[in-house]
């Protein structure tokens, strides 16, 4: 068995009253990737707020692996802990400068920073900057500030600044193609499923209610609603037509092409070459 990268057990979470996560129990491992799937309010951000510690269970424990292959290996220094975790959201492209340069925003993921005000002129954390921007296909983006980015680029300077962090483990992207048009997702998702296979971080965790953004080299597949865990485990078992009708109150079938997912409702047209699951 692959060392846990962190477990979750039996967590509750109750705010004013309301049960937020009901009794989730969830284990990653090393080399795992998995995606994060259910509908709105089913508990996604929830589950990720207790991941980064932003968020307290009002039950249950999360077991933090040290950076060492013993799995009885446990950390609980929170900080060091997110230091591990390359995080890509909306909540912090948001408070990003809009005069940052591409290489100032990799640069900052060095230090766990959103913004770089520690300018620095060390030529080996350049050096190291311009390298990641290299490997996220963003080496044009090095002088061009945020403002004048497009939300594709963002996003993938956003990788390379997560990325930059000397003790990144598994990287999270919470909704990561929001904003983009079909085009743009398209690239993006090619683009994260290139570096995954690529072995540019342990696991992915992929955050999303949309079955369109699961890439081929997703392994696993954690499926909420109203706040459990309806199915989880090996994507080929967890994902299918029963468990998506489930979580999204509908009657649906789930069709797979090429490594990729479409849902349909009903005995809507199926595309050539669909198999329904």
């Amino acid at each position: 068995m692959a060392a846990p990268v962190f477990e979750m057990e039996k967590v509750t979470v109750r705010r004013n009253g309301k049960e937020i996560l009901n009794d989730v129990s969830w284990t990653v491992e090393r080399d795992q990737h998995w995606v994060v799937l259910g509908g709105n309010g089913s508990g996604k951000t929830s589950l990720l707020n207790v991941l980064m510690n932003y968020l307290t269970p009002t039950e249950g424990e999360i077991h933090m692996r040290g950076r060492e292959d013993a799995v009885n290996s446990v950390s609980q220094d929170w900080d060091e802990w997110r230091r591990r975790i390359g995080f890509v959201s909306a909540s912090i492209a948001q408070l990003i400068d809009p005069e940052e340069t591409g290489l100032e925003i990799v640069l900052a993921g060095r230090h766990a920073m959103v913004n770089y005000w520690q300018k620095t002129d060390d030529p080996k954390e350049i050096k190291a900057a311009e390298k990641v921007l290299e490997s996220v296909n963003c080496a044009p983006l090095r002088d061009q500030i945020w403002a004048t980015m497009s939300q594709g680029e963002r996003q993938r300077i956003l990788i390379g600044r997560a990325l930059m962090a000397p003790k990144m483990d598994f990287l999270v992207l919470d909704e990561p193609c929001a904003g983009l048009d079909p085009v743009a997702r398209e690239h993006f998702l090619t683009f994260v499923d290139d570096l995954t296979q690529k072995g540019s971080f342990r696991s992915l965790i992929i955050v999303t209610h949309h079955v369109e953004e699961i890439v081929p080299s997703i392994t696993h597949a954690l499926i909420l609603k109203d706040g459990s865990v309806i199915a989880q485990g090996e994507k080929r078992r967890a994902l299918n037509s029963h468990t998506l009708s489930r979580a999204f109150d509908s009657e649906l079938k789930l069709r797979s092409r090429l490594g990729r997912y479409r849902l349909y409702y009903g005995d809507e047209f199926i595309p050539e070459g669909g198999n329904v699951i």
